[in-house]
C-alpha cells in the first residue's frame, strides 16, 4: 500500500479528519460520535489556551492509489505537561487494522516531535487537559461517556508491537445510585454529621462565581499538588464554571466546608452523551432546542463523576466518607438517576482507587495511558505513585 502523509488546513480536510473515526465504526452500535464543536475547539488557538505555550498540528493519511483517508491522527508539545525529560503528544489517532498504517503514523509522530526536542511521547493524549480525550480504550467498549475516547479493540496491538509501554493505567469505577457503601464510610458520615461545623452545600447556578473560587481553593490544595502542570487561576476556575452552567445539576455536585471554609469537593455531571448520541455529531440551533427540552424532563439516568478532593488539612480524618454517604442519601431522595460511574482514575493513585472500591463499585472499563521512548537504551519508568 502507498501511504501519502497530508496535513489538515482547509475546511474538506477538518471534515475528513472528524468523519474518519465514524467511518470505522459506522457497524458499531455501541459507538458514540463526539460532537465536532468539542473536536474542533482543541484545535483552534482562539479557544485552546495550550496553543500560548505549545504547538499542535493534525493530519490524515492517505491510501495514494484509491485516494482514502486510512487514518488520523495529531501530535502537540504541551510545555505544561511537565515531565522528567521533554514529552511530547500523540492523539486523536485513528486507523485501519493494517500495521502498516499505524507504525507510518507513529513515525512520523516520533519525527516531528524529536525534530523539536522531544525525547518521549505519550499517547493517546489530548492537547489539554486530562478530564478529555485522554487514553486508550482496552477494556469496556459500551456507550463512552462524554467526552471519553473510544476506539477499536485493534488498536492496542498496534500500539505495543510499536512499542509503546504502559505509563499508567486508567480505571473508570461505576455503581447503582442505590448500592450500598461499606461501613467505613457510614461511620465517617455518622462522626461528621452531627458536628454543627461541617456542612456539604449544593452548587447553585445562582451563585457560581462563589463555587468557582471555593472549588478553586479545594482544587489547588487538594488536587493540583500532584504535578504536571495542574495548578488553576481564578479566572480558569471561573471559565469552568460558566462553562458548566447550563448542565450543572445542583442536586448531584457538593462542596464542604468547616464554617464557611471550603475543605472538599465533589463534582458530578449528567452524562452528556446520553443526550448528545441522538445529535449526529451537530449541537446546531434544533439539537441546543432538544437538548434544553430533554434536560428539563431529566431523561438522564447516568451521572459521571469528575472531581472528588479533600484539602490536606482534613484527609484521614473522615470527612471522604462523610461526603460520599451524604451525597448519596440527597441523589436518591432527591434525583431519578440509577447509575454512577467515575471518570478515570489513574493507578498511580492508590488513594482514590481505595475510595472508589469503598463505594461498593466495579471496575467498568479501563484506558490506558502509553508512552514511547525515542531512545530505547533508556530504561523505562511508570508513572510515579502518588
Amino acid at each position: 500500500m502507498q501511504i501519502k502523509l497530508k496535513k489538515v488546513t482547509d475546511s474538506f480536510d477538518k471534515q475528513e479528519f472528524l468523519n474518519f473515526p465514524a467511518l470505522l465504526n459506522k457497524d458499531n452500535p455501541q459507538y458514540i460520535r463526539p460532537l465536532n464543536q468539542d473536536i474542533e475547539k482543541v484545535f483552534d488557538p482562539e479557544k485552546n489556551k495550550f496553543f500560548k505555550s505549545g504547538v499542535c498540528e493534525r493530519f490524515l493519511v492517505i491510501d495514494r492509489k484509491h485516494y482514502n483517508v486510512i487514518g488520523r491522527f495529531a501530535v502537540f508539545i504541551n510545555k505544561r505537561y511537565k515531565q522528567e525529560r521533554p514529552t511530547g503528544g500523540i492523539g486523536f489517532v485513528d486507523f485501519i487494522d493494517d500495521y502498516n498504517v499505524s507504525e507510518f503514523i507513529f513515525e512520523v509522530a516520533k519525527n516531528w516531535l524529536s525534530s523539536k526536542g522531544m525525547e518521549a511521547m505519550d499517547g493517546p493524549i489530548n492537547f489539554g487537559e486530562r478530564e478529555q480525550w485522554w487514553g486508550l480504550l482496552v477494556e469496556g467498549f459500551h456507550e463512552p461517556l462524554y467526552g471519553m475516547n473510544y476506539n477499536l479493540p485493534y488498536y492496542k496491538d498496534h500500539f505495543e508491537q510499536y512499542g509503546f509501554q504502559v505509563y499508567f493505567n486508567q480505571l473508570c469505577f461505576g455503581r447503582k445510585i442505590s448500592t450500598q457503601v461499606s461501613d467505613r464510610i457510614k461511620n465517617s458520615h455518622e462522626r461528621h454529621c452531627n458536628n454543627p461545623a461541617i456542612s456539604i452545600k449544593e452548587i447553585k447556578t445562582n451563585n457560581l462565581k462563589k463555587y468557582a473560587s471555593d472549588f478553586l481553593e479545594v482544587y489547588n490544595k487538594a488536587w493540583a499538588a500532584h504535578g504536571e502542570g495542574k495548578q488553576m487561576n481564578e479566572s480558569q476556575a471561573q471559565r469552568l464554571f460558566k462553562s458548566m452552567k447550563q448542565v450543572i445539576d445542583p442536586k448531584i455536585a457538593f462542596i464542604a466546608y468547616e464554617d464557611q471554609k471550603p475543605i472538599g469537593i465533589w463534582i458530578n455531571l449528567p452524562d452528556l452523551n446520553q443526550w448528545f448520541k441522538h445529535f449526529n455529531s451537530n449541537l446546531n440551533f434544533w439539537n441546543k432546542i432538544k437538548f434544553l427540552i430533554a434536560k428539563k424532563n431529566n431523561k438522564n439516568t447516568r451521572i459521571v463523576g469528575l472531581v472528588f478532593g479533600v484539602i490536606p488539612e482534613w484527609q484521614k480524618k473522615g470527612l471522604d466518607g462523610y461526603m460520599i454517604l451524604e451525597g448519596a442519601l440527597r441523589m436518591l431522595k432527591k434525583t431519578k438517576y440509577l447509575d454512577y460511574e467515575l471518570q478515570w482514575i489513574g493507578d498511580f493513585n492508590p488513594k482514590m482507587i481505595r475510595i472508589a472500591k469503598e463505594l461498593e463499585t466495579e471496575v467498568t472499563r479501563k484506558l490506558i495511558t502509553y508512552r514511547y521512548n525515542f531512545d530505547r537504551s533508556i530504561p523505562f519508568e511508570r508513572h510515579k505513585e502518588l
